[in-house]
């Protein structure tokens, strides 16, 4: 999937915690939310796109770790 966005990385990141275990997921969504919304005021540009890649990079291993 193509993020660009900060709308897009967001919806996607809810769309992977759904692959996690039940008893996971809220934790990960309130971590998701929280993150979100301490990096609402960003506005560099070059920022943003780190942020993106982090929380990308960030979301696999997570997924992959709880597949095992």
């Amino acid at each position: 999937m193509n993020v660009n966005t900060p709308v897009q990385l967001y919806r996607h990141l809810l769309r992977c915690i759904q692959k996690l275990p039940k008893e996971t997921q809220d934790y990960y969504k309130h971590f998701v939310r929280q993150s979100y919304g301490s990096h609402a005021d960003e506005t560099d540009s070059d920022r943003i796109s780190q942020i993106i890649s982090r929380a990308l990079e960030d979301a696999d291993w997570v997924v992959k770790k709880y597949s095992k």
